[in-house]
C-alpha cells in the first residue's frame, strides 16, 4: 500500500467510522477519537448507538450528509464490511480504509471494482494515518 493511496484516502472533506463504539476498549471507539483528535470532521455509524465521545452517529452511511465527499473507515466483522459495502457502492463513497481484521478478500475486490480507492492489507490508521493527515496540512 503506497503513501499515494492514504493521501488519496485523506483528499475528501469528509471521514466515517462503521463500528464506531462508545466502548473505550474496542478499536472503532479508538480509530473513532484518532480522527477527532486530529481535528477531522468525522461521522460515526452504529445502528445501535446514538453516540460515541458525545458526538451523533448515524445508523447507516445513507444518512451522511455528503456520501461522495465522505472517506469511509471500517472497523467490523468482514460479513458486515461487506454488506455496507453495497450501501457504500451505492452512494458514491470515494475511498475505504480496511482497518485489520475488517475485511477479506471479497471486500477489497468489490471495492476496487466499484472504483474506491482502498487502504488495506494490514494497514492502520493508528499507525498509518499521519501520513495523509500530514498531506491535508493538519499535523
Amino acid at each position: 500500500m503506497s503513501q499515494a493511496t492514504i493521501k488519496s484516502f485523506f483528499k475528501s472533506p469528509h471521514f466515517a467510522v462503521v463500528g464506531a463504539t462508545p466502548d473505550p476498549n474496542k478499536y472503532g471507539h479508538k480509530v473513532f477519537a484518532w480522527y477527532l483528535s486530529h481535528s477531522l470532521p468525522v461521522t460515526g455509524i452504529n445502528p445501535r448507538t446514538p453516540t460515541v465521545l458525545t458526538h451523533e452517529t448515524l445508523a447507516s452511511l445513507k444518512d451522511l450528509a455528503d456520501p461522495k465527499g465522505t472517506s469511509v473507515s471500517f472497523i467490523t466483522p468482514p460479513q458486515v464490511t461487506r454488506a455496507t459495502l453495497d450501501v457504500a457502492a451505492e452512494i458514491g463513497i470515494p475511498a475505504v480504509w480496511f482497518q485489520p481484521g475488517a475485511y477479506d478478500g471479497e471486500c477489497v475486490a468489490f471495492a476496487k471494482e466499484k472504483g474506491m480507492v482502498v487502504v488495506a492489507r494490514g494497514k492502520c490508521v493508528l499507525v498509518d494515518g499521519g501520513v495523509g493527515v500530514e498531506a491535508r496540512g493538519k499535523l
